[in-house]
């Protein structure tokens, strides 16, 4: 049974930084796309930012400079590296892994996911 648990989420002042973590289990990050994705109260869940499995990586363009995205294939971790956060990145954040090997909604959305951690950030 595949299992993604996200940790590192909290409250941060606006400008602060915060490291997401993922780990996975029964899952080998190395052969499909991972991400993270956000929700944040009354909007849609978003993608974040991706990592393929040839290393490729894809952000949403509002945390590109910002965000970068990692993963350990070893320790079967993923990590999102945030700074210089801002209000607007609060959100419920996810980590998900893919049914397929390409990076698309659609392969997410017959994926995995995690319960998601909380990230607040006050202005």
């Amino acid at each position: 049974q595949v299992q993604l648990v996200e940790s590192g989420g909290g409250s941060v002042q606006a400008g602060g930084s915060l490291r997401l973590s993922c780990a996975a289990s029964g899952y080998t990050y190395s052969t499909n796309c991972m991400g993270w994705f956000r929700q944040a109260p009354g909007k849609e869940r978003e993608a974040v930012a991706t990592i393929a499995s040839d290393g490729r990586t894809s952000y949403l363009e509002y945390v590109k400079g910002r965000f970068t995205i990692s993963q350990d294939n070893a320790k079967n971790t993923l990590d999102l590296q945030m700074n210089s956060l801002k209000p607007e990145d609060a959100a419920t954040y996810y980590c998900a892994a893919s049914g397929s090997s390409g990076c698309s909604w659609s392969g997410f959305m017959s994926g995995y996911w995690g319960q998601g951690t909380r990230v607040t950030v006050s202005s």
